[in-house]
């Protein structure tokens, strides 16, 4: 693996990715202190299915035949003997991220407003297929989005006609291109959009253009690496860190800003080891030329675009919002006082996000 610097780790920062394949054994890891048996770490978790209740299942299947880790989500009132069918929705989870955090407590809160609601790790990611590890491939991450679809479309309890999508960060940004020619979507939503090719082209808040070669050639360099054996990784979180360096990189960065909440979340409230936090270099040939904004036109569907009021990413969510000219029926929601990574688990900020797709799919599903 990459040997990392302070210096270089800042012009990581710079570029919005993470560096970890692994935090220390100093490190919170809150899959591994939460006794959860299905690993996860949010709050108010499913942690046994009962019947009135919202249970959960685990599932595999497969998409472009590398297989897909899932937990399916059904609501307290699902019923395999009767004659009823669901609404539902994919929930995608963000960049360097897994199912069993804020895209499982999203799914789990969807299920309780009656809807299957599916989380699935993205292949090359988490629980799933795919090599080398940690490849993040826009191509890959809409297609599992797709994938996830298929999956609730062979559901006999699914209404086929009534399936959204949710996706949350990098989950958003590729959530919103599977949902500009993948139809089977009837309304798509997100959570803090990251457009992901567009910080790691530009990066964060566009404040690398000159960069760009750089970048691109790092990754040339790194695609070669691979040929022998040598997978680069690209992060934001200090390798081999205990809890006191990290709250320490806290404490430098300003407050409620992406990389300070993310240390804190990803690193120490939230942590689950399928969670790295990290993607390969060479990634950086198929994320540059990536950009969700490019055919937001395309988007028909009843839309809805959730953010926090602070967030320094809200550029993203505004700049998408703007191109959707494909669609009359769309929001912008803000939400009052919260950051990007504090809409994932801060009570108060999920509260009312979670009320506001309750009511876009309920109106549009």
């Amino acid at each position: 693996m990459k040997k990392f610097t302070i210096k270089n780790m800042l012009a990581v920062v710079l570029m919005g990715g993470m560096i970890t394949m692994g935090i220390g054994a100093g490190t919170a890891d809150a899959a591994t202190k939460n006794a959860n048996p299905y690993g996860l770490v949010y709050q108010n978790a499913i942690v046994k299915n009962e019947r009135g209740k919202v249970n959960i299942k685990p599932v595999e299947y497969k998409v472009e035949g590398i297989k897909v880790a899932a937990n399916l989500y059904l609501p307290a009132d699902y019923d395999e003997k009767s004659d009823k069918t669901y609404p539902a929705v994919t929930v995608a989870h963000p960049n360097g991220g897994c199912k069993e955090q804020v895209a499982g407590l999203y799914a789990q809160k969807l299920a309780e407003l009656g809807y299957i609601a599916i989380a699935a790790d993205a292949r090359y990611q988490g629980a799933s297929g795919g090599e080398p590890r940690l490849r993040d491939y826009p191509s890959n991450r809409i297609e599992d989005i797709s994938g996830m679809a298929d999956y609730l479309v062979k559901l006999p309890k699914v209404d086929k006609s009534r399936i959204g999508s949710l996706g949350i960060c990098g989950g958003g940004g590729y959530t919103l291109a599977a949902a500009q020619t993948d139809k089977r979507i009837k309304a798509v939503a997100t959570l803090s959009m990251f457009n992901s090719g567009r910080v790691r082209r530009n990066g964060f808040l566009d404040a690398d253009i000159k960069g760009i070669p750089a970048r691109l050639q790092k990754a040339a360099e790194a695609r070669n690496k691979e040929l022998n054996g040598e997978i680069v990784y690209e992060g934001f979180l200090p390798p081999n860190s205990t809890d006191e360096q990290l709250r320490a990189k806290m404490a430098e960065l300003p407050e409620n800003t992406l990389y300070r909440d993310g240390i804190e979340y990803y690193g120490l409230t939230h942590r689950h080891p399928n969670a790295t936090g990290s993607y390969t270099t060479e990634s950086f040939i198929k994320l540059m030329a990536f950009d969700t904004e490019d055919r937001m036109d395309l988007i028909n569907q009843p839309l809805l675009m959730i953010a926090g009021e602070k967030a320094d990413t809200l550029y993203m969510t505004n700049d998408a919002f703007k191109k959707a000219k494909g669609t009359n029926n769309k929001e912008l929601y803000l939400i009052e006082g919260a950051s990007h990574i504090r809409t994932y688990w801060v009570p108060e900020y999920v509260d009312k996000a979670v009320k506001k797709l309750g009511e876009f799919f309920k109106k549009n599903l």
